[in-house]
């Protein structure tokens, strides 16, 4: 009997990272779903990928910024499937302030979850990694094309992942294949609360003329993870519908 590829997706109890992880399970996979605040989201995941594709799903609650608790994860996913094939750094965080309002603790906490707490998975990742996986950047137009001042730490945070993904690439070259992917626009959690006409103004500068469902950019994800992307390799893949700001 073959045995089931595994994936660990970070912050995927809601969002791009839930749907992430369905389009996993659906394809056969293992799932880690990790969380830090969404607990009942986390399990109701847990709960709907095991009974519809009838694969395991194990649940962790992990702060990446944190040292212990991201090799407590590791730890425990060893233990339970003994390797990671993919690894969707996703967990990410923004505050959306003004220069003059953001403050240094702030900018420093988004700083190490999208950035360093992406490294830190990664650092204790590998390790379990087999010939042949995939790690996959969540990463945004914010590092590559867009300008919003209103988020600087954000759009550092985000630049800083697509030079690690490049990096990464070196490092782990010919074994471990890392790609990253810019989100332009999307209807998320994050974006929930944007003022109406700002939404009207910037879904009118996209080509499609509407922002990315999670499903479509969980497809791309899975896309660089499979055979069908195994020479694509250290690339930043935007996924913005033609966005022109």
């Amino acid at each position: 009997m073959k045995e089931n590829k595994v994936v660990l997706v970070t912050g995927s109890s809601n969002g791009i990272g839930k749907a992430t992880i369905i389009k996993f399970a659906s394809m056969g996979y293992n799932v880690v779903i990790n969380y830090l605040t969404h607990e009942k989201e986390a399990m109701e995941l847990k709960k709907l990928v095991e009974e519809k594709y009838n694969i395991k799903a194990l649940v962790i609650k992990a702060d990446v910024s944190n040292e212990e608790e991201v090799k407590n994860m590791i730890s425990a996913i060893k233990q339970n499937f003994n390797k990671i094939d993919v690894l969707v750094n996703n967990a990410g965080i923004v505050y959306d302030r003004a220069f003059e309002d953001i403050k240094i603790s702030e900018f420093e906490r988004t700083l190490k979850v999208n950035i360093i707490g992406a490294f830190r998975v990664v650092k204790e990742t590998y390790k379990i990694m087999p010939k042949g996986s995939s790690i996959i950047n969540v990463s945004s137009t914010n590092g590559t094309k867009t300008i919003s001042p209103e988020c600087l730490d954000y759009n550092i945070s985000k630049i800083g992942l697509q030079s690690l993904t490049r990096d990464l690439a070196y490092q782990f070259k010919p074994n471990i294949r890392v790609n990253a992917i810019a989100i332009g626009w999307a209807d998320t959690d994050m974006n929930k609360d944007l003022p109406i006409d700002y939404v009207k103004e910037e879904t009118e500068k996209i080509y499609l003329e509407r922002f990315a469902k999670p499903e479509e950019i969980a497809n791309t994800i899975y896309f660089l993870a499979s055979e069908d992307a195994s020479y694509i390799n250290g690339e930043i893949v935007n996924i913005d519908g033609g966005y022109n700001g």
